[in-house]
């Protein structure tokens, strides 16, 4: 099983606007969101199949708990609140579907991605044909310094 465990760091972004957009995110909050993306923290805590993950902007900390294969409840990088269900799509990479709760909206959903020591997360919006216009953010581990 893959350690996804630790302090990542971003190292590059692309497409985030994009996705924003094909959401209906306005352009003022894009900018905002785009701007606040840039340089978060993210912190994940792992017990086998069990993730903690904290990740913290210079606008907004959000906080998820979930176990593999159970709904938990989430908002989506637009704010809406959905149900989310996380399942293994391969050895190292989770996918989480997203269901709205209430209302109508484009359907959502998220992928994390461990390659060696780094993180791949992607936010994308599923269209007329899967996995059209993605945003995401490849992100790289930061190990504590030894003391």
């Amino acid at each position: 099983m893959p350690n996804f465990a630790g302090t990542w760091k971003m190292k590059s972004s692309e497409n985030f606007d994009e996705l924003l957009k094909a959401l209906g995110v306005n352009t003022m909050l894009r900018k905002v969101a785009v701007a606040a993306a840039s340089n978060p923290h993210v912190e994940i805590r792992q017990d086998g199949e069990k993730f903690y993950i904290k990740t913290s902007t210079s606008v907004r900390t959000t906080e998820i708990n979930f176990h593999i294969g159970e709904e938990f409840d989430e908002e989506t990088v637009d704010g809406r609140k959905c149900k989310s269900l996380p399942t293994w799509e391969s050895e190292n990479k989770i996918r989480c579907k997203q269901t709205l709760v209430e209302g109508d909206g484009p359907k959502t959903f998220w992928t994390r991605e461990l390659n060696g020591d780094e993180l791949t997360l992607a936010p994308a919006r599923a269209g007329r044909k899967p996995e059209v216009v993605p945003g995401g953010a490849e992100v790289m581990k930061i190990d504590p310094p030894e003391v």
